[in-house]
């Protein structure tokens, strides 16, 4: 909608369906036309060499969902029973248990609050002879410190994973994420830069390892031709819904569903309880590559914007008094989403609601698990990611976000924050 009158209508936006376009929903219509290629098909291969090229690595192995790319990863390293992998918090649930369900003991570390990624000296602190592997996730799409985590690797005889699922197209020294590990995994699940529905990614340089990886991704279960159906379905549906001068409507519809929406979710209620989904081991459809290959090719113009807009919340935000993300100076940002950081959350997020569903990655320091306790984690023990866990807000920064919005977000969430902070002071 154009012209004078879309500035006077509202618009709300959602957090997911701004990765995609309608050229990709055609594309699942099509495939969901055709059943026969629904499932297996060319598609596949095509989109792990086109993702591999795009990260910059030689291979690269698709799964159902970045959490079984990691998990495929961890036992082609021969990473079982004993072993210890660090990785740092908040994280979200499936990540702990991709680490659990090999038999190893996940080994969590704070976090820096300047970026909310690893904070190695709490690191050092927890490394045991047991420790084989050093989980980095770039939060956000903030690049770690890559300079430093992998000095600290080669120092304590660690493999380095990198956790790339926020972090697509992001650089660091002018290398892309996903280049400086021994491998490293990708999620196109669909709150990601690009969305497949669900899916992931496993990539590496070293032929060995890539070898086990397609055993691996051979012994997976091939995907049911109604699951691929309803995924390629719900990419279409949230397409339209997530339309911003829709989704004003369309939130309330959702919300009213709850846990009758008929749609596949993706974290099943084992997973939020720690527990081993039946099915867990599986494969990506052919389909679903066919959306994942299709965005890739629009992935350039996806980031230049997720970067002018992240641009545009740092500019106006700045001067706020807020707590912005600050990045390593070598790192150059993809931001899948905008993490900031307020005193108090839920006025904030009222503030917000009539422009934006604003995202809460994370409200534990194990997104979306039951309890972290039930993945090991001890409470009080990262104390930096239990506050974050408390007071982050995350602004959209897909293609669906304008300047407008931009604009419109920035003074709402100002003046929430200067309303609390005038109402603070005049009870003082």
């Amino acid at each position: 909608m154009r012209g004078s009158l879309a500035s006077y209508l509202p618009r709300r936006l959602a957090l997911l369906g701004g990765s995609t376009r309608w050229s990709d929903c055609a594309e699942a219509l099509r495939y969901l036309s055709r059943p026969s290629q629904l499932v297996q098909g060319a598609k596949i291969n095509e989109y792990e060499e086109a993702f591999a090229g795009t990260v910059g690595v030689k291979y690269a192995i698709g799964f159902a969902s970045g959490r079984v790319g990691l998990y495929g990863l961890l036992r082609a390293l021969g990473v079982d029973e004993g072993a210890e992998v660090l990785l740092s918090v908040p994280s979200h649930i499936v990540v702990a248990n991709a680490i659990r369900y090999t038999g190893a003991r996940p080994v969590y570390v704070d976090c820096r609050l300047e970026d909310y990624n690893i904070d190695l000296a709490e690191a050092e602190r927890r490394i045991t002879p047991r420790s084989r592997v050093l989980l980095l996730q770039h939060t956000f799409g903030v690049p770690v410190e890559m300079d430093t985590a992998l000095a600290f690797a080669r120092r304590h005889n660690l493999v380095v994973i990198e956790d790339c699922v926020h972090a697509l197209g992001a650089r660091y020294d002018g290398r892309p994420v996903g280049t400086f590990g021994h491998a490293a995994f990708f999620s196109t699940e669909e709150t990601k830069t690009i969305s497949t529905v669900m899916g992931g990614m496993a990539v590496t340089n070293d032929p060995q390892l890539a070898s086990r990886m397609r055993t691996f991704q051979a012994s997976c279960s091939l995907p049911r031709m109604s699951l691929s159906a309803r995924y390629l379905m719900k990419f279409v549906v949230y397409y339209m819904l997530t339309e911003p001068y829709v989704h004003r409507f369309a939130r309330v519809a959702y919300e009213r569903l709850g846990h009758r929406n008929p749609l596949p979710v993706p974290t099943t209620l084992e997973e939020r309880r720690g527990q081993r989904p039946r099915d867990y081991e599986r494969r990506l459809s052919n389909g679903q590559a066919a959306l994942g290959l299709s965005q890739l090719r629009s992935l350039q113009t996806n980031l230049q914007h997720r970067e002018f807009v992240a641009n545009a919340y740092e500019d106006r935000l700045s001067s706020c008094g807020l707590r912005l993300p600050r990045a390593p100076a070598k790192a150059e940002p993809s931001f899948v989403r905008y993490p900031v950081w307020v005193e108090d959350r839920p006025t904030v997020i009222r503030a917000l609601a009539p422009h934006a569903v604003v995202g809460t990655w994370f409200t534990s320091v194990l997104e979306e698990a039951e309890s972290p306790e039930a993945a090991g984690y001890a409470p009080g023990s990262c104390p930096h990611a239990e506050q974050a866990a408390q007071h982050l807000i995350n602004l959209p920064t897909h293609s669906r976000v304008s300047e407008r919005d931009v604009k419109m977000l920035a003074t709402a969430l100002t003046r929430a924050v200067s309303s609390k902070s005038a109402s603070f002071k005049h009870r003082s």
